[in-house]
């Protein structure tokens, strides 16, 4: 079957009817969508090429909306290696790849002075990495400071946040950040766990080092630390993803994605969307692991002092 090609108006119409349905904010979705329809009654949207109708799209959704991920967009194809693959298969095969990159830790060392480091790249789902997770908490157990290297890490599961995070707390009664769908819809919440596999860290300092690759769920990570006082942000701003989006496709080669959702954090009433997660130590992210080990140390030197 050939690729179909609908006119630019009934891509529009199918654009917003989606935006309509499923965006996290639903009065802004009407009051976006009449403004879009009235311009492409005035044809605002005629006689504009597949690349120039997306920008254009965008643009006009974005402007009225201040959300960076609505757009309209060619469509992402699969990777090759899917081609003819069962669903079954692909999820296999994206299971191996996080298995291969062992779960998202790329490194876990003990450094001078006693200082723990676990850069994390990838935050996998704790139903799949709970037992890494538990083995580089038990590796950095003995430190003295503990510092995560999220300034590469482009998100990932809630539920592996939240594992992190409980093996940095005392107990499950720390509520982290919400997941709250369009008004009237689902509520998800996270809290801290009862029970974590490996050993808690407690009672010494967590930094996070952050840039603005720092993503979505390693917002998330950092925001909520930052958010309770269990750890101090070191770097720059983060990218400002915090609204989970879905990819629909309007035609063969067009897709929208909508943000269905917002994290809402306990302690704030809000999160990081579009602002990032703001730095308790505002440095290039190239100084920030070494400005964490220094305020690390004088930290430990602090509470070695006060020991006697």
């Amino acid at each position: 079957m050939g690729t179909t090609h609908p006119s630019n108006s009934d891509l529009v119409d199918a654009a917003l009817g989606h935006l309509e349905r499923l965006y996290v904010f639903p009065e802004v979705a009407d009051t976006t969508s009449a403004a879009i329809r009235e311009l492409e009654q005035a044809g605002s949207f005629a006689g504009l090429d597949e690349a120039e109708f997306c920008a254009r799209l965008t643009a006009e959704l974005q402007s009225r909306t201040n959300d960076k991920h609505l757009r309209v967009r060619a469509r992402i194809q699969p990777p090759a290696e899917n081609a003819g693959r069962s669903q079954e298969e692909v999820v296999a095969a994206l299971v191996a790849k996080f298995r291969d990159d062992n779960w998202g830790i790329a490194k876990v060392e003990r450094l001078d002075g006693n200082i723990g480091l676990i850069d994390l790249r990838m935050i996998v789902d704790a139903s799949l990495a709970g037992p890494a997770i538990a083995a580089a908490m038990e590796l950095v157990s003995r430190t003295d400071a503990l510092v995560f290297d999220l300034r590469a890490c482009l998100g990932g599961s809630p539920n592996a946040v939240q594992s992190w995070i409980s093996h940095l707390t005392a107990d499950d009664e720390t509520q982290l950040s919400s997941v709250q769908e369009r008004e009237g819809a689902s509520l998800r919440q996270y809290w801290t766990l009862a029970d974590v596999a490996g050993p808690r860290y407690l009672d010494r300092d967590v930094f996070v080092l952050t840039s603005g690759a720092t993503f979505s769920g390693a917002e998330q990570f950092g925001y909520d630390l930052q958010a309770i006082g269990r750890a101090t942000i070191v770097g720059a701003a983060t990218g400002g993803g915090a609204h989970p989006t879905r990819f629909i496709p309007i035609s063969d080669t067009i897709e929208i994605t909508v943000p269905f959702a917002r994290a809402v954090n306990p302690v704030t009433g809000t999160n990081w969307e579009g602002v990032g997660v703001v730095p308790d130590i505002a440095v290039d992210p190239a100084d920030a692991l070494q400005a964490a080990i220094d305020e690390a140390g004088r930290r430990i030197g602090e509470r070695a002092a006060a020991a006697g």
